[in-house]
């Protein structure tokens, strides 16, 4: 985060309540936010951060990951471009850099071979931006964003995501919510924005 996107949360924090809600593990929103009191939520909504402290909302299991693993680097070896993401919760295989045709072909494959086993296993196989993630069904983003909503009775909310992660979210949200995606695809918010440009220009306004 830049210190222009730190004076625009800062502004935010000050007039409303300010949750940030990832996939990000806790130790990198530690490290990136930790210096603020921002309400923070990480591991798609294992931990929270509120009133200055962390607290496990889902308790996981992860041995599953020992099975996974080795799948997703077979499938590092024959596509070249691809590596995996190890978060303390999930395992991620991102796609970005490879080529966009054998990309296609290897999602395919890797989701067939995926599907069989995480069924067995209480998980979830998350298709996001060239990535494919795999974590406990357990939890997501919306689960924990209808907890936050039930603390207070808001009567205003705007709910601001760009990943696929995200239409839980929007799903969980009140009828009259702002739910915003970000970028032009099919989603259940009920309005969309261009990009993350646009996004801060909209919440300057909000300041």
């Amino acid at each position: 985060p830049d210190n222009a996107l730190f004076q625009l949360l800062d502004g935010l924090h000050e007039k409303c309540t300010l949750v940030l809600i990832s996939g990000r593990d806790r130790d990198t929103f530690q490290r990136w936010f930790g210096h603020k009191t921002y309400n923070l939520v990480t591991d798609h909504g294992v931990w929270l951060y509120q009133n200055e402290e962390w607290t496990e909302l889902e308790r996981l299991k992860t041995d599953w990951m020992q099975s996974i693993q080795p799948i997703l680097e077979s499938f590092v070896d024959s596509t070249p471009g691809t590596f995996i993401e190890t978060k303390n919760y999930s395992l991620a295989w991102h796609y970005r850099t490879a080529d966009p045709e054998l990309a296609k072909i290897r999602t395919m494959e890797l989701n067939t071979v995926l599907t069989s086993m995480v069924e067995n296993n209480s998980l979830s196989i998350l298709q996001g931006n060239k990535v494919i993630e795999i974590k406990s069904s357990n939890v997501n983003k919306g689960r924990v964003t209808s907890r936050l909503l039930m603390e207070e009775n808001y009567d205003f909310v705007t709910i601001i995501g760009d990943d696929w992660t995200d239409e839980f979210m929007f799903e969980e949200a009140p009828d009259w919510a702002y739910t915003i995606k970000v970028g032009f695809t099919n989603t259940k918010a009920r309005f969309q924005i261009k990009n993350p440009e646009k996004v801060r220009l909209l919440l300057q306004k909000l300041v």
